[in-house]
């Protein structure tokens, strides 16, 4: 991929973000936005847009000659959004509602520059299907992965819990590289669709 006009910021603190991005050859800069990601959007995919935008427009707002990738991820089962767990008994109910059962991973990113005038934005879904793992194999699950949405990370290979996903998987990890791959054409070639 070519290197974009301007220095490009990863606007989140998420190793597995960096790791992804890494992956097209772009150097970057990690500038975490720290903005809140509460909002009352009821729509998993315009919401992980919306926050993808809130965050990368925060750090373009700072940094005018930049170009910044936001991203924000969420589990959707049921009608029912799930985020990060707050804790360790929040991990276990999440995981019990996610158990044996299948749901939806969505990720959105966000391309922001001038100072935050200009963005284009998208999103990613991916149906994920958790195996039923019993109360006790749960309870060792909960908590490890408490910096994940949903509570698990099917990219830690001792992680039980997914058995298979269908659509991108780095979606799943947290940001969609063949929608990054997309805004960044849009950004270099001037397109707004």
């Amino acid at each position: 991929m070519d290197r974009p006009k301007h220095p490009l910021i990863l606007a989140s603190a998420s190793p597995q973000r960096r790791v992804l991005l890494r992956k097209l050859g772009i150097p970057f800069r990690i500038i975490p936005s720290g903005v809140a990601e509460n909002m009352r959007e009821r729509s998993p995919r315009r919401l992980v847009v919306a926050l993808a935008r809130k965050k990368a427009v925060a750090i373009a707002r700072k940094r005018p000659g930049a170009l910044v990738l936001g991203a924000d991820t969420i589990v959707w089962r049921a009608g029912r959004i799930i985020v990060k767990p707050k804790n360790g008994a929040d991990s276990l109910r999440i995981l019990r509602f996610l158990n044996g059962r299948k749901h939806w991973v969505y990720t959105g990113a966000a391309l922001a520059w001038d100072g935050g005038r200009r963005v284009l934005s998208g999103a990613a879904a991916s149906a994920v299907y958790a195996r039923r793992l019993s109360r006790d194999e749960l309870a060792r699950l909960a908590g490890k992965h408490g910096d994940k949405a949903g509570g698990y990370a099917v990219q830690d290979q001792k992680d039980p819990f997914i058995s298979r996903v269908s659509g991108d998987r780095d979606n799943v990890i947290g940001l969609p590289l063949k929608l990054v791959r997309a805004l960044m054409r849009r950004y270099a070639t001037g397109s707004k669709k």
